[in-house]
């Protein structure tokens, strides 16, 4: 289809594709067996304008539209590691937006240019032991102390970025019989006492993204450091699920894409009964299946992107929409790609076989599937009231 982009969009897309395929891609596998990717990765990206290109240019940011946020999600799957596109989505997309928004000057000097420069690293410490999908359920507590917030408790394993963080946008409840009413989000570095910090999580898919528990013991903030006080947490949650949310639509479209491109190209060498598989009429209408899903998820997870970026407030039940459909034809056509490449699919040695493990960590993945769907679901009934 003819590219939305004007002139800057395709240098910025171009600028992500190489640094996808030609700085990522060909370490992927050593990062894979580490369970992390390294610092200088996150450094790169800053480098390259990556992370911060649709931040204001007063924060450090190069100032675009959300169509470099667009880009750079769907063009970050070519290094053919969900993993370090989570990582780094994360880092620009997730864990610093609303410093951004409610941080000052200081602030944003000290936490947020840093970060979408690579010389800090981000992490949003959200999901917990006993509070995955389930965040009215949050146990991680604070008390106010004079100017400061004094905070206890454990962020799950689940917390990207976890234990190669250098700080935290922490959800903390501050009274925790009263569930989301109650909860709070305030910026925690990593560096103060009373916070440690658990192994890289060792897991199924998206192995390359680093994920552990931070854990916290007394830790003192400044009144400051808390951007999002109980009262405005309902309407900074929603936003925050839906920008995190569009963001896991745009990038699980381009894992699908990868995963579609690395079949395509398969069938387009592998001869079986005497003839290439993309001659056999049953391989055409697979592919052309996977390729229906593929563009009807680019169209679904760009307009969701559009919409709410310039509706105020974002609204939640989109971004879910976005998440739940391509993360969904993301684990399809990867499953798809596995089934065409035969037995060949199921070896270490084949890209599909970890696109498809990464696309089934997905469905999990910040918010199960199901959950954000019942989540969602009461915004959209009012909405046809």
């Amino acid at each position: 289809m003819p590219s939305p982009y004007r002139e800057e969009h395709d240098h910025f897309r171009n600028t992500v594709r190489q640094f996808a395929t030609k700085e990522l891609a060909p370490y992927v596998e050593e990062w894979e067996k580490a369970e992390l990717f390294p610092d200088h990765v996150f450094k790169r990206a800053g480098e390259l304008g990556i992370l911060g290109a649709h931040y204001p240019e007063e924060h450090g940011g190069a100032g675009g539209d959300y169509w470099f946020s667009v880009a750079k999600a769907e063009e970050l799957p070519r290094c053919l590691s969900a993993g370090v596109s989570m990582g780094l989505l994360v880092q620009s997309d997730m864990a610093t937006p609303v410093i951004s928004d409610l941080g000052t000057k200081e602030q944003i000097a000290e936490f947020l240019t840093p970060a979408i420069k690579g010389e800090k690293i981000a992490a949003l410490g959200v999901s917990e032991p006993n509070a995955g999908s389930d965040v009215a359920g949050i146990q991680t507590w604070a008390k106010k102390d004079g100017d400061d917030w004094i905070i206890n408790g454990a962020k799950a394993a689940w917390v990207s970025n976890g234990t190669v963080a250098t700080h935290a946008m922490v959800h903390f409840a501050v009274d925790r019989s009263a569930g989301p009413v109650s909860t709070a989000i305030g910026l925690v570095p990593l560096n103060l006492p009373g916070v440690s910090k658990g192994k890289p999580l060792n897991k199924i898919g998206q192995r390359a993204l680093n994920q552990g528990e931070i854990y916290f013991d007394n830790v003192r903030i400044p009144n400051s450091y808390v951007f999002v006080p109980p009262e405005l947490y309902p309407f900074a949650g929603d936003m925050i699920l839906a920008t995190a949310n569009g963001g896991m639509g745009a990038t699980f479209t381009g894992l699908a894409r990868a995963a579609f491109e690395e079949a395509m190209a398969y069938c387009k060498q592998r001869v079986q009964g005497g003839k290439l598989l993309c001659e056999h009429q049953l391989i055409q209408r697979k592919l052309f299946d996977m390729f229906i899903k593929v563009e009807s998820a680019r169209q679904l997870s760009r307009a969701v992107l559009t919409y709410n970026s310039v509706t105020e407030p974002p609204l939640a039940r989109y971004g879910v929409a976005s998440k739940v459909y391509c993360t969904q034809v993301a684990f399809e056509v990867a499953s798809d790609a596995v089934q065409l490449f035969g037995g060949l699919g199921l070896c270490k040695e084949c890209l599909v076989e970890k696109l498809f493990r990464d696309a089934r960590a997905a469905l999990i993945e910040d918010g199960a599937n199901d959950t954000l769907a019942l989540v969602a679901t009461p915004s959209l009934v009012e909405s046809f009231i």
